[in-house]
């Protein structure tokens, strides 16, 4: 086994031993399972680009350098054929679709075998961590997993054979891969819906023009993102995207249309059919975040005094992509809604048994004006598959199913999460993700390392001692970690009390919480540190600081002045609590709520101003 990185940038040398060039790729014929490599290229004198056939002139190969068969006269350089690909250019570095781990990752290296000693085939893609060292340097990634293995966490190969491999850069629009897209058809839509949202911008496109109507409908309705389907919908010829829209249950048709800008929204729906657009107008007569909204408008309801052979009769007329049934809804002569009977109910009654004596009056219903987040959690509490949604009237105009309620529950939960300043669920590791939230939830070291710089340069420009700067910013670490903590005692008391619940703590308690705990935290870090002061107060030794030098008392009460400051900067976070409350909630309502992260960052970044103003302010007093 060896891998592209290894022979990448390679020595090539002729029969003669005369040294031809470097490896810059490989060309394999992609018509078979595991692919031949056909073509290799390489850089000659000059930089000039040559291509010749593996199988012809290629007699051996390893690490090291690529041995030929034929001195350099004989060579006869070829061309890429229309069934070749170059592995490096057109496979490292691309999204591919994994169509059996059903998920979208990115080519780190390639895997080849060698069946002779002078054949390689394509085995697969390393897409995990050891292919992205290896691709910096082979030694470099043997180095780093014999520590990781020494440690007891071994870092294992991710390869993902070829024939489960769905290349996404479709600008070889004429190659005809091993597996083609039409192994998403195969998939289920919400795995067609995560691959098309984990894409580039740029590629989703071109996997969802590959989708039939149906499984394209499907699949926009598991999108997460709105705005993404909107998009995608965007890129559709009218007709093609009116028509994918009636493809689409009513409820999630309505969200998408919503979406969508005014005038679109309506050609889309004016191409619709009656029938359909009249379902789709309905659910956007109602507010967002309702019952209303949610809901959908296709259910089976008959007459009360019909019997089990009825329902079944009419459960047998419905069409073949009707919402799936849960119950059978029975109503009176003006169909407000009077019972309901479960499908295990109807299979195990005789034909002739009247609905009425086997059905619930017993109902759980909604308005089409309750908030989502409440008939979720009703529908939850009373272990339901579908609520009913009725008017002031009792007539049935809706259900809301389970699917739309775990959707809402996981909205909500999600936002909560975005709040507290955690990841959503599902969430990638990927490296830039990685590195984004290390710099998110370590922000105050790189705060206090900026601020240190800061003070230490203000104070040595002033004609100062720069390690007063450095002494005075030791508190400020103390500072910036209340600041946060006083962030997500704000955010986890918004999550766990709803405004509106009567029985949540008021908002002036938590102030008086709030600010009781500041001025005590404040003050005992000042007791603290006076303390530990008053022990060095006799220490003498004198330290060395530029062309300065400072005493042991001198430095100890700089200290004290940088601590003290910190304590004041945390009573000031949480005199400020109420105001991150009040504003959270206010863009809670506005259904806006700001991230955890955001708020952390906000809390940090004054915290930070406030405490290098007040130290330069000491600084320059002293």
């Amino acid at each position: 086994m060896i891998y592209l990185s290894q022979l990448l940038g390679n020595s090539i040398y002729d029969s003669d031993g005369e040294r031809l060039g470097t490896v810059s790729d490989l060309g394999i014929a992609t018509g078979e399972v595991f692919p031949r490599v056909t073509s290799l290229a390489f850089m000659g004198p000059g930089k000039t680009p040559f291509m010749i056939s593996w199988r012809k002139y290629v007699a051996s190969f390893d690490e090291n350098e690529v041995q030929l068969k034929v001195p350099s006269t004989d060579l006869r350089f070829s061309y890429l054929q229309p069934s070749e690909v170059l592995i490096a250019r057109d496979l490292l570095d691309k999204q591919i679709v994994d169509t059996r781990g059903m998920r979208v990752v990115r080519v780190n290296d390639l895997k080849l075998s060698d069946t002779s000693s002078s054949q390689l085939r394509l085995l697969g893609a390393e897409v995990g961590l050891r292919g992205l060292l290896r691709s910096l340097s082979p030694r470099f990634e043997s180095l780093v997993c014999r520590a990781a293995r020494a440690l007891g966490h071994p870092i294992p190969e991710r390869i993902i054979a070829w024939n489960y491999m769905d290349l996404l850069e479709r600008d070889l629009s004429d190659v005809k891969l091993s597996v083609s897209h039409k192994t998403l058809d195969d998939m289920h839509p919400a795995d067609i819906a995560d691959i098309i949202e984990r894409l580039d911008p740029r590629l989703r496109g071109q996997v969802f023009d590959t989708l039939d109507d149906e499984m394209a409908a499907e699949a926009v309705a598991e999108l997460d993102d709105d705005g993404m389907a909107a998009e995608l919908v965007g890129r559709m010829e009218d007709s093609a995207a009116s028509k994918m829209l009636s493809e689409m249950d009513p409820d999630d048709a309505a969200e998408l249309v919503s979406e969508l800008d005014y005038e679109r929204a309506e050609k889309l729906l004016r191409l619709m059919g009656v029938k359909e657009q009249a379902a789709i107008r309905q659910l956007l007569g109602y507010r967002e975040d309702t019952a209303g909204r949610i809901m959908t408008s296709e259910f089976v309801a008959v007459d009360q005094h019909g019997t089990v052979a009825d329902a079944v009769q009419a459960l047998a007329e419905l069409e073949e992509d009707f919402e799936s049934v849960r119950y059978v809804y029975l109503v009176d002569a003006e169909k407000r809604l009077v019972g309901v009977v479960t499908l295990v109910n109807l299979l195990v009654s005789a034909p002739d048994t009247p609905l009425a004596s086997i059905a619930s009056a017993d109902l759980v219903t909604a308005s089409p004006e309750d908030d989502q987040e409440d008939v979720a959690q009703d529908i939850a509490k009373y272990n339901l598959l579908a609520m009913p949604v009725v008017d002031d009237d009792e007539h049935l105009i809706g259900i809301v199913t389970v699917d739309d309620a775990l959707e809402v529950l996981q909205e909500e939960h999600e936002e909560d999460l975005a709040l507290v300043g955690g990841a959503a669920p599902g969430e990638e590791g990927t490296a830039d993700r990685v590195l984004a939230r290390l710099v998110v939830h370590e922000a105050w070291f790189f705060l206090w390392a900026l601020s240190i710089a800061v003070l230490a340069a203000v104070t040595g420009e002033v004609g100062g001692n720069p390690l007063n700067g450095i002494l005075l910013s030791l508190g400020l670490p103390v500072a910036l970690r209340a600041a946060v903590d006083m962030v997500r005692s704000v955010t986890a008391f918004c999550v766990e009390h709803d405004p509106d619940d009567e029985d949540a703590p008021s908002s002036m308690g938590f102030l008086v919480r709030g600010v009781s705990s500041g001025i005590t935290f404040g003050l005992l870090i000042y007791l603290v540190i006076y303390g530990i002061t008053n022990m060095l107060d006799d220490v003498s030794p004198m330290f060395l600081a530029g062309d300065a030098w400072v005493s042991g008392s001198s430095m100890a009460q700089t200290m004290l002045m940088g601590f003290a400051i910190a304590g004041g900067c945390v009573a000031f976070s949480y005199l400020t609590a109420p105001l991150y409350l009040l504003f959270i909630r206010k863009r809670d309502a506005e259904g806006e709520g700001p991230t955890g992260s955001t708020m952390r960052l906000t809390s940090m970044a004054v915290t930070c101003v406030i405490y290098v103003v007040a130290a330069l302010m000491v600084g320059a007093w002293s």
